[in-house]
């Protein structure tokens, strides 16, 4: 294991970003397991923390392998190429996405009180999640954000596999993983405690910590 537990991983994914030059940076942990890493970061780094929402969408009949992802403000889902492997188009995508969306927006709504995405037009934004297999979620929520027009964009990640890190490479302006293990399978085999991170548990660390400006 490299990681006790998401707000382990966090305090040593801070530490790493410490090197990292950021001018004012905003946190935005990718809900709801990337809230704990975030909101650890968020200390290390000496600043508040917020969320940005974003849903991985489900094969038929195999709902944790994500074929596509949604985010907030996103517009169509982003789409993987297994989608297409499993004879997926485009129809498929947005007929899967609606139920995704609903819980979206059920999520922003409550984890931000009904508040808009807070301004990130020149800032330095650092996404991040607990991990990225796939990464097609981090993908869908970094395209969302960078409509918004953030001086730079960086994500941030304890653990991934390492194709999706270079693939996402030319998504990011910067992509920091601390590990990247060449026989990478799923994100949770890296945690001695991977449970499942609740509302209420984002809601509690978002409640603690100031909120980015």
């Amino acid at each position: 294991m490299l990681f006790s537990d998401r707000a382990d991983a966090g305090r040593k994914l801070g530490l790493r970003l410490r090197d990292v030059p950021l001018t004012d940076p905003v946190v935005l942990g990718l809900p709801r397991g990337g809230v704990p890493v975030a909101a650890q970061v968020a200390d290390v780094l000496g600043t508040g923390f917020g969320v940005f929402v974003a849903r991985k969408i489900g094969a038929p009949g195999n709902p944790e392998f994500g074929i596509g992802a949604i985010a907030e403000g996103g517009g169509e889902p982003v789409t993987s190429t297994m989608a297409a492997g499993i004879g997926l188009g485009r129809a498929d995508l947005l007929e899967l996405a609606g139920p995704e969306r609903k819980e979206l927006d059920r999520r922003a709504a409550l984890y931000r009180d009904g508040q808009p995405v807070p301004a990130l037009g020149g800032k330095d934004v650092v996404v991040v999640d607990d991990g990225l297999a796939t990464g097609v979620t981090a993908e869908a929520a970094l395209l969302a954000l960078r409509r918004k027009q953030p001086r730079r964009l960086v994500l941030a990640v304890p653990v991934c596999a390492a194709e999706t890190g270079t693939r996402l490479a030319d998504v990011a302006d910067e992509v920091i993983c601390l590990h990247t293990p060449p026989d990478f399978m799923a994100v949770g085999e890296w945690y001695a405690n991977f449970s499942q991170t609740s509302d209420e548990e984002v809601l509690q660390l978002l409640h603690e910590q100031a909120p980015p400006a």
